[in-house]
Order: structure tokens, then C-alpha cells, then sequence
């Protein structure tokens, strides 16, 4: 058995017992990847560090700070009131405003972990306020962020644009921004209206059986009637929160509208430390780990106070378990084994088949790495293949493109973190079980529809 393979089951073991048990699946792949890489590979331990992904710890790190002092003093409050009252009691309007908001920021150049980190605060308190899955609002910004993510001044869709030009086909740039715009808002349609079935089944089931209970049992995730309050925790962003009919009908907070909430002064300096994030990500190309940094300096300064609570309600698990699969991931990358992968797909000489197994190829390795570093990395093999005279250039990166960034939902990636960042701390293995098996789900389904509509059938 070669050491590729044998390092691709250690990951596999990492996430399974991740799965299984209470143990962080990062934990376990930080220690294997130094086992892995002094003890089989023979390299340096100073090397394995060196695939620690600093630059995702710091925007997580920032940006997880950051909205920690959004919630502590209130300005999620005061954005998710605004929100509310623009819906008015128009429910659906609350997903669609939040996928909107999303898609914009990231069309407009934002990086969509930015994106994300900007809107998920906002988007989940408005989804405990509506009775709507917390889980299910995540899934629609995350893919708001894709919808927008191919914008041509979006890092993505530089790589992606870089790409047509090497198959010839730089023209076809705004095609490529519309079809996956449409596409992951198809997707989100699919994704809010599945989870909030599942939900409202979860809710009926639990009526029926325990008529006089209230609460749910976080370690199953089912939730009754009166439950609609019980996963929410102190900040109201869990995983699968959802109110029960029987609640809104004799709650009479749920009928009297949003209730007012204060624009105070350091609500309204946050608001404008959020824009200045959104500036100096997309206007000045500060990286979004720093930029957040600075911002909650900012803060924290004017208001020491916020500093404590802030750092202590930090999802320091979950950047340990993101930070620890990537890092092993690098190791990958380092010693060949993501290399091996790519000359099996260039050898195989089937310009159409090699398009589908590189877009399953994407679809793995982004979802446990940066879709920017993938959609980097794979270029060089997915040109050729666009520029196949039987193909379509357009088609083929457009699966490439929907393929690699469908999985960012996934917890091992910054935006699926963020979004588990945003869990209460007892309902984390929760979120990142829902995550996982999402981004599992578009691993296996996605690449094979987006090959079938984009390269079989040759739109574009």
C-alpha cells in the first residue's frame, strides 16, 4: 500500500472517530499529520508546522471575535429588528432578504467567508425570531455567498475567469457569474424548503408523542411542540432551532411584531466598524482574518468591557477542529498525495469523464481545504480539458466552479466554520453532524448533475 493511501485512510479514521465519539476529529488529524509526516514521509517537524493554515486561523480567530462583540452588545439585535420590520409578517420574505444580502456583498468583491461573517449573525437571530431552522437560514446565505462568489472581482471568480482565459473563452465571463447565481439560488430553494419539511415533521412526531413536553434532546436533535426556545441557548443561534405552531399561536410576543431595539452609540460604532470591514476586504484587499482584527480592537477600546465575554465565548473547538483537517490536508498537498490524484485524471484521456471525476475531485478536496487553493491548484489540469474541441469551455469550468465552492457548507471549510461558530457550544457536534452530512450530500450529487447540464448537454 503506498504512503498516499495509507495517509488518505488516517484522515478518513480522524473523521470517523471524530463522528463517533467526543474527540475533535482536528485534534486527531494535528497529531497524525506530525506522526504522518516525521515518521512515514521523514520530514521536518518545522515543515509539518509549516502546513498549519495561518491565514484561516486568523480569519477565524478575527472574525469569530469580531461577531462575538456584534452579539455581546447588541447590534445583531438591532440589525435582525431592522430586518424584521422591512419583512414585515412576510416569513418568506426573511430568506430571501438574507441570500440577497449575501450574494450582493460577495458580487460586489467580498470574500465569502466575509460575506458570511457579516450576514450569519443577522440571518440566524432572524431565524429564531421567525421560527425558522437556524440551520436552514445558514445553508441560504452560504449559498448566497456561491450565488455571488463568481462575480468577476470576487477572488473566486478571478480564478475561474483565469482559467477561461487559458481555454480561449474569456468572453463567456458574465455566463459564468449568471449560471452559478442561478444555480445556487435554485439550491437554496431546495435547501430551505428541505430542512424546514424535515423540521416541521420532527415538531408534529414530537407533539404527537409527548403531548405535555417541553424541550428537545440536544445529543438527537428532536425538537416538540414546546421546544422552540430550548435549543437556542442565550443568543438565540442554534443549530436547529425552529418555533412550534402551538407556540405561535399562544405566544402573544410572536403576534405584536419586532420589538424595538436601541440604536445606542456603540451599536452604531459597530455598524460602522462592520462597513469599514466591508471596505478594507473589497476596496483596499486586506485580508479578512486582519481586517477583523482591527476592527475589534476598535471596539474592545471604547468599550474594554466587551473583551472577556468576547474571547470566552470564542468556538476555540471549532478552530481546532477546522485548522486541524486542513493542516493534514496540507501534508497531503506536500508529500504528492493530492498530486497523484491530479495525473490519474490528466491520464485518462476521456476529455468528458476526466471533466466529471475532476469535479468530484474538487468537490473533496474543498471541503475539507480552501476552494481558493483548489480552484489554484487544479487549473492547470482542467484547462485541457476545456479547451477539448468535443467540450465546452464554459461548461466545463462552470462545473468546476459550482463543484468546488457547492461543499463550503461543509465544517471543515471557513464558511461551513463560521456558520458552526455560531452554535452554542452544547449544540456544536450537532451543527457540525447537519454540516458534515450536507456537504457529504453535495459531494455525491452535485458534480454529477452540474456535468450532466454543463458538459453532457453542452450549455453554454
Amino acid at each position: 500500500m503506498s504512503l498516499s493511501l495509507i495517509a488518505f485512510f488516517i484522515l478518513v479514521a480522524a473523521f470517523a472517530i471524530g463522528s463517533f465519539t467526543r474527540i475533535n476529529a482536528g485534534l486527531i488529524a494535528l497529531v497524525a499529520a506530525f506522526g504522518v509526516g516525521t515518521l512515514l514521509v521523514g520530514m521536518p517537524i518545522k515543515d509539518v508546522i509549516g502546513q498549519f493554515p495561518a491565514g484561516l486561523f486568523f480569519i477565524l480567530v478575527g472574525a469569530t471575535l469580531l461577531f462575538a462583540i456584534v452579539r455581546i452588545n447588541g447590534t445583531i439585535d438591532l440589525l435582525a429588528y431592522w430586518a424584521e420590520r422591512l419583512a414585515g409578517d412576510r416569513k418568506v420574505l426573511v430568506p430571501i432578504l438574507m441570500f440577497l444580502l449575501t450574494a450582493a456583498l460577495a458580487s460586489a468583491g467580498a470574500f465569502t467567508p466575509a460575506a458570511i461573517a457579516i450576514v450569519a449573525p443577522v440571518a440566524l437571530a432572524l431565524g429564531l425570531r421567525f421560527g425558522i431552522s437556524t440551520l436552514a437560514m445558514g445553508l441560504v446565505i452560504v449559498q448566497g455567498a456561491n450565488a455571488g462568489a463568481f462575480s468577476p472581482v470576487n477572488p473566486f471568480g478571478v480564478l475561474a475567469n483565469v482559467m477561461l482565459d487559458d481555454a480561449g473563452a474569456s468572453a463567456d465571463s458574465l455566463k459564468l457569474y449568471v449560471y452559478c447565481f442561478v444555480f445556487n439560488a435554485i439550491l437554496a430553494v431546495i435547501a430551505y424548503v428541505l430542512i424546514q419539511w424535515i423540521m416541521k415533521r420532527r415538531i408534529t412526531r414530537g407533539s404527537g408523542s409527548e403531548t405535555g413536553a417541553a424541550g428537545a434532546d440536544s445529543n438527537s436533535g428532536s425538537v416538540n411542540s414546546g421546544s422552540a426556545g430550548s435549543l437556542a441557548g442565550e443568543s438565540g443561534s442554534s443549530v436547529l432551532t425552529v418555533a412550534a405552531p402551538a407556540q405561535v399561536a399562544t405566544d402573544p410576543a410572536l403576534h405584536k411584531g419586532p420589538v424595538k431595539v436601541a440604536a445606542t452609540p456603540m451599536r452604531i460604532l459597530t455598524l460602522i466598524g462592520l462597513a469599514a470591514l466591508l471596505v478594507l476586504t473589497t476596496v483596499l484587499g486586506i485580508d479578512v482574518g486582519v481586517a477583523s482584527l482591527v476592527v475589534a480592537l476598535v471596539l474592545i477600546c471604547v468599550n474594554p468591557g466587551e473583551q472577556k465575554p468576547a474571547v470566552e465565548s470564542m468556538p476555540w473547538s471549532a478552530i481546532i477542529l477546522v485548522t486541524g483537517i486542513v493542516t493534514y490536508v496540507g501534508l497531503l498537498e506536500e508529500m504528492g498525495a493530492l498530486k497523484e490524484l491530479e495525473a490519474g485524471i490528466a491520464g485518462l484521456g476521456d476529455s468528458s469523464l476526466a471533466a466529471l471525476i475532476a469535479s468530484y475531485v474538487v468537490a473533496v478536496v474543498s471541503a475539507f481545504a480552501s476552494t481558493t487553493g483548489t480552484l489554484g491548484v487544479v487549473s492547470p489540469i482542467v484547462t485541457p480539458i476545456a479547451m477539448d474541441p468535443m467540450l465546452s469551455p464554459i461548461g466545463v469550468i462552470t462545473a468546476i466552479a459550482i463543484s468546488s465552492s457547492v461543499v463550503d457548507v461543509s465544517p471543515m471549510s471557513t464558511s461551513g466554520a463560521l456558520l458552526m461558530a455560531s452554535a452554542q457550544p452544547k449544540d456544536e457536534r450537532m451543527f457540525f453532524r447537519a454540516l458534515l452530512l450536507w456537504a457529504i450530500a453535495m459531494i455525491g450529487i452535485v458534480p454529477l448533475l452540474v456535468w450532466l447540464i454543463f458538459v453532457q448537454l453542452g450549455l453554454g
